[in-house]
């Protein structure tokens, strides 16, 4: 049995309007010290295998085709045997 920490993220590259509204309520609130805040997802999940190398493709094929956007999202993952 492994546990997965999965990050979504939006790519550097793709404007993230929810992280700019936050960083604006932030800077209203007088927090003008905070910059760049963008705004992604966190998953976990356990996965019934003994095999690490098939735990680690199935969290990447779930990641990819579920999880996120690969057009517009990144991904990183911890995997930790249970």
């Amino acid at each position: 049995m492994f546990h997965a920490k999965i990050k979504v993220t939006l790519r550097k590259s793709i404007l993230d309007p929810q992280g700019k509204a936050t960083e604006n309520s932030l800077h209203s609130l007088k927090y003008n010290s905070v910059k760049n805040v963008r705004i992604g997802k966190y998953i976990e999940l356990d996965i019934d295998e003994s095999n690490e190398e098939k735990a680690r493709s199935l969290v990447e094929e779930i990641s990819n085709k579920l999880l996120s956007n690969p057009i517009m999202e990144d991904y990183t993952y911890e995997l930790e045997k249970k």
